[in-house]
């Protein structure tokens, strides 16, 4: 089976574009830990509440992947949850970093900046310079991966078209 990460800064149609490729690929996406963590969440996260993020996300990925048809589409990763937590708190707790240094992806969708901003109670960063700053910290990380990687630009059916031709290349190999 293939694993295939969507990531990019707040509010780049990440949900939006795994959920569509899981249906085009008839397989199961795994979406983001962290909203459904937080959205339970009966106060404001802190930082400890990052490794239970991490490790919830893990353990979502698992069981997703076990109902996976060829393709598991994941909306991010724990390059996520480190980038959050370094620029939030300055570091990264070792267990996240150990985790990442064992997680494996065949593909990742790096998702531009260039869709309009879409509020939600969960986003921090709206400023369209922090965008562009999270955006270029995304690319360098998949950049340093050395997985493949996609810029997924442009509206929802351009990206999905994109993406969706990546993805077809990915399981042809």
């Amino acid at each position: 089976m293939k694993k295939v990460v969507v990531i990019g800064p707040e509010s780049t149609g990440k949900s939006t574009l795994s959920e569509r490729l899981a249906a085009d690929f008839d397989t199961v996406w795994t979406p983001e830990y962290a909203r459904e963590y937080i959205d339970n969440l009966p106060r404001p996260y802190e930082k400890p509440d990052l490794l239970e993020i991490a490790m919830g996300q893990l353990a979502l990925e698992r069981q997703q992947a076990a109902r996976a048809n060829r393709v598991l589409i994941c909306d991010t990763d724990l390059y996520v949850v480190k980038v959050w937590s370094e620029h939030k708190y300055g570091d990264c707790d070792s267990r996240i970093l150990d985790a990442i240094s064992r997680q494996h992806c065949d593909l990742y969708l790096l998702t531009y900046i260039d869709l309009p901003w879409e509020e939600d109670p969960q986003r921090e960063y709206p400023d369209p310079e922090m965008r562009q700053y999270f955006y270029r910290v995304y690319r360098d990380i998949v950049m340093q991966s050395g997985a493949p990687w996609v810029d997924i630009r442009g509206g929802y059916e351009e990206r999905e078209a994109t993406a969706k031709e990546a993805v077809a290349a990915l399981l042809k190999q």
